[in-house]
């Protein structure tokens, strides 16, 4: 593999004072192609060919057929009751109510969420009935995230759960809420079932005092929830047996710090069959939601083992003190969908030509 060398329950019943209370302080680095070596070769077919039984893909497939005998398989349990004629999920707007209590804490400093009950969901299983659970975020800032508990076969779960978000007064009104609700599913990705935003915290009735909020599930899928998106080119040479993706510059990226910018890098790695097999990074850019990179990254893949793999790409979010966050994620291959099946068609299909487009980026689930 070569790559370019660059550097990678509080009870609610808190008190809550009166709102008077709370208003206190009122370069480009680019990849140098090498020529050709059989040593390079060797290192993709150690991987995927018979010198390594890791990733043998004769022997996973064979294996798969043998230990599939009896595996449940979750497309076949698909509610298709819920898909229209061309096997498409109806765009219904019918998601839902979600209801919540919000409250502000002044001596704390806290955002209090109380996450009461949702209804009327839609059934997202087989069985006609969905298993929720809700993410909630304080926007811009993407890192402090909590989630309820799964509550399984029922429309209309009761979660009665608390969340508290350390914000001052003053910062509120830069501040949205972001409900996320989800339909667990232990076999698949889990679905998207809709989202509410809460905004405008101030003009809010009663508000820093207690409010009780009944807010309809906006309709949503996975590929409209607003992460940003990612350019970048895909190029494959089969006589040199050589897989470019040169990440370009990404735009309108998901805030992920409180200072409403992100310090973001991508992360590429070489898949097959689930296993990652190779990956590489580029630099990370600080302080910016629209970054430019410019950046090669080179896998040496044996024509006879293009078809065999895929690249899953997530952009980063550079931590120097905590974890790093995933920003959003997408995938190219034969297996992905959509635009990432097309783009990996069309680099096959025109070889030796740069084939560049733009992906929306999606959660990882």
């Amino acid at each position: 593999m070569k790559i370019s060398h660059t550097s990678p329950d509080i009870p609610l019943s808190t008190q809550a004072g009166g709102q008077e209370n709370c208003a206190h302080g009122v370069r480009v680095q680019r990849q140098v192609t090498e020529p050709t070596s059989s040593a390079r070769h060797n290192s993709i077919r150690r991987q995927l060919n018979l010198s390594n039984p890791d990733f043998n893909i004769q022997q996973l497939q064979k294996q798969e057929q043998l230990t599939g005998i009896g595996r449940i398989k979750p497309e076949l349990y698909k509610q298709r009751s819920l898909d229209t004629d061309d096997g498409t999920r109806s765009n219904s707007k019918a998601c839902g109510k979600l209801n919540f209590i919000l409250k502000y804490d002044c001596d704390l400093e806290q955002l209090i969420v109380k996450i009461h009950k949702a209804v009327n969901l839609p059934a997202k299983d087989f069985s006609g009935t969905s298993d929720p659970y809700v993410k909630i975020y304080l926007l811009p800032d993407r890192k402090t995230k909590h989630q309820t508990k799964v509550h399984r076969k029922t429309l209309n779960p009761v979660f009665d759960e608390v969340f508290l978000f350390p914000v001052p007064y003053n910062d509120l009104a830069a501040r949205k809420l972001h409900f996320s609700v989800y339909d667990f599913d232990r076999f698949s990705r889990h679905d998207l079932i809709g989202q509410v935003v809460v905004d405008h915290f101030l003009d809010l009735a009663d508000f820093p005092r207690e409010c009780i909020l009944w807010k309809d599930i906006e309709y949503v899928t996975n590929d409209n929830v607003d992460l940003g998106e990612l350019m970048f080119s895909l190029c494959y040479l089969p006589t040199a047996g050589r897989l470019t993706i040169t990440i370009i510059k990404a735009r309108n990226l998901k805030a992920m710090d409180i200072t409403g910018a992100s310090d973001p890098y991508v992360k590429v790695s070489l898949m097959c069959d689930g296993r990652r097999l190779k990956k590489r990074k580029t630099s990370t850019k600080r302080n910016t939601l629209n970054p430019v990179y410019n950046e090669a990254i080179v896998f040496d893949v044996p024509p006879e083992n293009i078809d065999q793999i895929h690249l899953s790409i997530a952009v980063m979010d550079y931590d120097r003190v905590g974890h790093n966050e995933i920003i959003g994620v997408c995938q190219v291959g034969n297996e992905a969908e959509r635009l990432g099946r097309d783009h990996w068609s069309e680099m096959l299909s025109y070889p030796r030509k740069p084939i560049a487009h733009w992906h929306s980026l999606v959660e990882k689930r």
